[in-house]
């Protein structure tokens, strides 16, 4: 480590949409019904860390669609990543999927989406809000972790990480397609549905629903039939798992998503295809394809 913390580092300006505090997450408490969390663009985060050189586990900011901007109480050096936008430093552009080095007193303003939804604010020595469960995450599901930005709010940072920072041989945003795709592993319940569900899932007459969050990705469609009406159990649930509520219309579990549900879940999507999910704005079309077994 080259420099002492700070108690207060990072003076929120402009909190913007929904902004909140995000690391690996929290897994291993589902048994205590609380999801993991952690960022909902991994990839993106990780990035975002190594550009400035901490550690995968240090704790960043999430932000949605219009970004946020933060004041700096001292030199820092900072890097984003996830969607594309527009960033500055006290008016100036700078570099996007890069380090850039912000003075004291300047603020580093991350401007609104120009494509995907979220992203990634690393700063050398990380976020450094208490630990809660062992992750520093906010989890709006539960309440655990630090509350979203607000204007005004005070972030302090860890210790600058010494080591050479910069390097990249990946793309900080690897952009999204027309539709969002993702692969569909059957079952637990796939069988309280009408045998042509898995076709209406495939045609991609689904889209993005506004009220999608960091608990899950809801969609809008048409309803899928299901063959049994009776009420199920309480069970677990996992990442990725596409639980049909009553209205029909699926809904793909995020980060912060409940560990246990009462409504069927048709299939589950894998952990490697959720980043893009992260980063689909409402209206995307999805479709939802068979997934192989490996």
């Amino acid at each position: 480590m080259t420099a002492a913390a700070s108690p207060t580092a990072l003076t929120v300006v402009r909190a913007g949409a929904l902004t909140t505090v995000q690391d690996l997450g929290r897994p291993g408490y589902a048994h205590l019904g609380v999801p993991a969390s952690g960022a909902l663009d991994r990839p993106a985060h990780l990035l975002a860390n190594r550009l400035v050189g901490n550690p995968a586990g240090a704790a960043g900011l999430e932000t949605t669609l219009n970004g946020c901007a933060v004041r700096a109480s001292r030199p820092m050096l900072a890097a984003v990543t996830g969607a594309a936008c527009p960033v500055r430093v006290d008016g100036r552009p700078v570099a996007w999927g890069a380090p850039v080095r912000v003075p004291a007193g300047a603020v580093l303003d991350v401007g609104a989406a120009t494509r995907g939804v979220r992203a990634y604010l690393a700063f050398a020595g990380g976020v450094d809000v208490p630990e809660v469960l062992g992750s520093r995450a906010t989890d709006l599901l539960s309440g655990l972790g630090p509350a979203p930005l607000a204007d005004g709010a005070e972030l302090p940072l860890g210790a600058r990480p010494s080591g050479l920072t910069g390097a990249c041989d990946v793309l900080p945003y690897g952009g999204l397609g027309a539709e969002l795709v993702l692969p569909l592993l059957p079952g637990p319940r796939d069988d309280w549905f009408t045998p042509d569900a898995p076709r209406v899932l495939a045609r991609g007459r689904y889209e993005v629903s506004p009220a999608s969050n960091r608990i899950g990705l809801r969609t809008l469609g048409p309803p899928l039939e299901r063959v049994r009406d009776a009420e199920l159990p309480s069970e677990g649930m996992v990442l990725g798992a596409v639980q049909v509520p009553p209205d029909g219309r699926p809904v793909v579990f995020l980060a912060d998503h409940p560990t246990t549900g009462g409504y069927p879940v048709i299939g589950v999507v894998p952990a490697a295809a959720l980043p893009a999910a992260a980063q689909a704005r409402p209206g995307t079309p999805v479709r939802f394809t068979p997934a192989r077994r490996r």
